[in-house]
């Protein structure tokens, strides 16, 4: 069932829903005033007891919607976990999407006796096992991992009171589902469980019947929409070496801004990072085949703005909580739709405007498509352009959705000049893959033998989608 609040929207701070004043002092002391919708609608429900289904796009204030609660009812709560358990565990599909998380919870327990911990591949995990000894109040995890420690022996489940799955979607497009169920079988069936996704297909429907009880739903935005405030352009191209003049002229059209750079393959993403090097561009890649230090290296200086340009595959969709992020350039159209939507998704945060620019090549026609049914519009063609033939009748796209005509480059070229805490996840860990998937036989036409492979060296999952250690 739906929940709906009677005064959604009319709240002016976290006073009114429901938590404790100490909270609200720590959130006061860090500017967070006022909720966000996800926020006001979620926070209560927590609170309630009830289990809890998510619906919000990514950059929405999720953590907060289910962090905020679970402290406030672990500080009520008083005790203190056993060694080598925990109270409440959160499952995350990527190592960054989970430090990212962690680092936000922490901003919430200061002065409490509250302890976190998080887990995730690419890190020491005999350095984790130390950390776990003497018992956690909030574990973090990624899936993998989470079951290599409960292996070892160095983590049990038995304690654990709230369960969380946070981008259940993209967990299961990386072939999570049976790690889900094996830890699923190991927490006390007397919990409470709350799930958050960006899109509910019928495989997310499916895990909440298994995993919640008698939920309520909350929505804040429908999946497959874009941020309101995300102009999209899409430049038709011949091929991969158009595609590099295209991105550099917009580099030197904006040279102040902050651009995220999305391709299919880890050897694509490397190539052109080199390429950007060699040319004098402030560039760093993020992959699979990244460490963890290099990983946190550049999104570091992403952060500070030392590096102006990051090179990324789907890891990065969804791990990174950059607010003045100002482009996000599709060099490659994903294969799955869904993704594009979470890539366009590292602009246009906090209430800022972004630019999203995706470059179709002859046989990429049909992704784009794809997106375009899945987003309910036509994105509209960069300016100087003629429209290319996409099966159907063109007609123009909304902000939110695509509007007007515009350079990739020039923000302000061929549009009107008078107009007027989030967080979210990162790179899986190579598990199973998830088998299935609703892709038609005959609907992906076959790799060329000089085109290559999708990232990481597991199978597809669900939608063609590639899972990366």
């Amino acid at each position: 069932m739906f929940w709906r609040p009677e005064k959604v929207n009319e709240l002016t701070s976290f006073n009114e829903l429901g938590l404790s004043a100490n909270i609200v002092a720590t959130l006061t002391a860090m500017n967070f005033d006022t909720p966000t919708p996800i926020q006001e609608q979620g926070i209560p429900v927590v609170l309630s007891g009830r289990d809890l289904i998510g619906l919000a796009q990514t950059g929405t204030g999720k953590t907060a919607a289910f962090g905020l609660p679970l402290i406030e009812m672990l500080l009520k709560d008083q005790s203190r976990p056993e060694n080598r358990t925990t109270r409440t565990l959160i499952l995350a599909p990527t190592r960054e999407l989970v430090n990212q998380i962690g680092d936000n919870l922490r901003s919430f327990i200061r002065r409490t006796p509250l302890k976190i911990n998080q887990v995730v591949g690419g890190a020491s995990i005999n350095k984790q096992q130390l950390q776990l000894e003497k018992g956690t109040d909030i574990l973090v995890a990624t899936p993998g991992r989470l079951l290599d420690l409960i292996s070892r022996n160095a983590i049990s489940l038995r304690a654990v009171k709230y369960l969380v799955l946070d981008e259940a979607d993209q967990m299961l497009d990386l072939g999570f589902i049976h790690d889900l169920r094996k830890i699923a079988k190991m927490v006390p069936p007397k919990r409470q469980t709350l799930l958050f996704s960006a899109t509910m297909p019928k495989a997310i429907a499916d895990l909440a019947a298994s995993f919640l009880k008698d939920p309520a739903k909350v929505e804040v935005s429908p999946p497959g929409k874009a941020a309101d405030k995300v102009e999209q352009y899409v430049h038709f191209v011949n091929g991969q070496n158009h595609k590099t003049e295209l991105v550099k002229k917009s580099f030197a059209e904006n040279p102040d801004g902050r651009s995220i750079v999305f391709l299919r393959t880890k050897h694509g993403a490397e190539k052109l990072t080199k390429h950007l090097e060699l040319t004098g561009h402030s560039v760093a890649s993020i992959h699979g085949n990244k460490s963890q230090g290099q990983r946190e290296r550049a999104l570091k200086g992403f952060r500070d703005g030392s590096i102006k340009i990051l090179v990324a595959t789907d890891v990065a969709a969804r791990g990174i909580d950059i607010p003045a992020v100002s482009h996000v350039f599709n060099y490659d159209l994903p294969e799955v739709p869904d993704a594009y939507v979470h890539r366009i998704g590292r602009t246009a945060r906090a209430g800022r405007d972004g630019i999203a620019i995706a470059f179709c090549a002859p046989d990429e026609i049909r992704l784009l498509r794809d997106i375009e049914r899945l987003m309910g519009i036509e994105i509209a063609v960069a300016s100087g352009e003629a429209p290319a033939d996409r099966g159907r009748p063109a007609r123009p796209a909304r902000r939110g959705g695509g509007g007007g005509n515009a350079g990739a480059g020039n923000r302000n070229h061929g549009r009107p000049q008078n107009r007027g805490p989030r967080e979210d996840g990162g790179e899986g860990e190579n598990r199973s893959a998830r088998p299935g998937g609703n892709r038609k036989p005959g609907n992906r036409p076959a790799r060329r033998p000089d085109r290559p492979r999708q990232d990481g060296p597991a199978r597809a999952g669900a939608g063609g989608q590639r899972r990366e250690r």
